[in-house]
């Protein structure tokens, strides 16, 4: 007979790690395993929706990857087992070299009929190894059955962590992009508004040298004239008396008739002074410090138009016939203008656009023509953005400037320096700047204009919202 340890070990190799009990038909996988048949298909068909990459499994007993088309029968360990079968080969007490056919419940051993009569179980409750394995082979699948629910949910919350790292890092993308796009935007604004008020310091400069250059010009002449009458009065006392005498009242006459006039003071103080970290911190509040109150002109609509008893509001619809006769009124295309006009000065003024599917705003020259139909953009006197169901948005350059923005504007604020000759676009929607036209030299009146289409009405709030 063999001993205990040798046979405990040929029936652990020969035993099944799923049912726990002998293989039955051993199918081998890659790694070198074994398991009854029935137990592996039975575990493949209840770990399909589990499969790892590539439509691998993980073998029960090592986690090594397999592929069902790996399975492989081990005929030498199935006749192998067979043999044990027929030798009736059990497990033997290492103490008495007797069969353990008994189960300790005490001790949850293992024992033969010699260590029932020893003292060391005296007492002990001792059953059947048959008897005992039914009820413990039992808890023993619920363990496995609980263990498997449990290697389930792992995998589940595994892949919900999987999940929550890709969603994590998507949001973060998005955000860096986002801080990128508004750092860019603030840039923008800084370097129009940095270009801004050089413009002004430059102009002030010149201004007050002209001032300081016709004074200087002035005290020169005057100098040039006090010394010709120094020159003339030392002459004649150096000279002869008839040559003294000489108009010698007149010349003192002159010479108490000279004065010096006080030239004109201009203030030596800057007034173009730019408080940079206000600006930074709150681009909105310096734009409305600018706000003006822009109403709709009905005598400059075009007959297409309706607009709101306030005259904030204008939409396009149903041409009215009874609209009264203007020499300014549109009539080559649906565009009304705002009361306001502007000969200098800095101004601001905010158009909702809401959802509408195509909007044109901006400033344009007083004397643009309306009755004929021109391109409208800065050539023809008209500064503004448009939204088109094509071209998306679009500055009103020549060509059109493509404006790829990346979220939809909503309230949109327009920015008119008259004396810099810049006219800015704002995403009020996001505070962000959406186009700044290249400086030009502005001369006569500019007034707020809309060009409006179907479906999309446009609306101006109170400066005070």
């Amino acid at each position: 007979m063999a001993s205990a340890p040798a046979s405990e070990r040929i029936r652990e190799e020969a035993t099944c790690s799923i049912c726990l009990n002998l293989m039955a038909e051993p199918l081998s996988i890659s790694c070198g395993h074994s398991y009854c048949q029935l137990c592996i298909e039975d575990f493949l068909d209840k770990h399909g929706h589990q499969q790892q990459p590539l439509g691998t499994y993980l073998c029960p007993q090592c986690r090594a990857p397999f592929r069902r088309t790996s399975l492989r029968p081990n005929k030498q360990l199935g006749n192998l087992i067979e043999a044990m079968k027929e030798l009736n080969l059990e497990i033997t007490c290492k103490k008495h070299g007797e069969q353990l056919h008994l189960f300790c419940e005490d001790e949850g051993w293992l024992i033969c009929w010699r260590c029932e009569r020893s003292p060391e179980h005296k007492g002990h409750v001792t059953v059947l190894v048959e008897d005992a394995c039914l009820g413990y082979k039992k808890d023993l699948q619920e363990a496995v059955t609980n263990l498997r629910e449990l290697e389930k949910e792992c995998m589940h919350r595994k892949a919900f962590v999987t999940e929550q790292i890709t969603e994590w890092n998507r949001k973060v993308e998005l955000q860096r992009q986002k801080i990128q796009a508004d750092f860019k935007d603030l840039h923008s604004f800084l370097q129009e508004e940095e270009k801004s008020y050089l413009w002004r310091l430059e102009q002030e400069k010149e201004q007050t040298l002209n001032v300081l250059r016709d004074n200087e010009a002035s005290l020169v002449h005057k100098t040039c004239e006090l010394e010709s009458h120094i020159q003339d009065l030392e002459d004649r006392c150096q000279g002869s008396a008839q040559k003294l005498l000489q108009d010698v009242r007149g010349a003192l006459k002159r010479s108490r008739a000279m004065t010096l006039d006080k030239p004109e003071a201009p203030s030596l103080e800057i007034q173009t002074v730019c408080d940079v970290s206000e600006l930074y911190f709150d681009v909105t509040q310096m734009l409305r410090d600018h706000q003006v109150n822009v109403t709709l002109d009905p005598d400059t609509a075009h007959r297409g138009l309706t607009l709101s008893v306030d005259q904030r509001q204008v939409t396009m619809g149903t041409p009215q016939h009874d609209v009264g006769k203007s020499c300014g009124r549109f009539t080559a295309y649906p565009c009304i203008l705002g009361r306001e006009g502007f000969t200098s000065g800095r101004h601001y003024f905010e158009v909702y656009v809401g959802e509408g599917i195509q909007w044109e705003i901006g400033v344009c020259r007083e004397d643009v023509k309306r009755d004929i139909r021109i391109r409208l953009n800065s050539q023809s006197g008209f500064w503004g953005i448009r939204l088109c169901r094509k071209e998306g948005y679009e500055a009103l350059t020549s060509p059109p400037t493509s404006l790829p923005l990346r979220e939809r504007p909503l309230l949109v604020g327009v920015f008119l320096d008259y004396e810099a000759g810049a006219v800015s676009f704002y995403n009020m929607t996001m505070t962000s700047h959406i186009f700044t036209f290249p400086r030009t030299s502005f001369s006569g009146k500019l007034r707020p204009y809309f060009h409006v289409h179907p479906c999309s009405p446009l609306f101006l709030p109170p400066p005070d919202e």
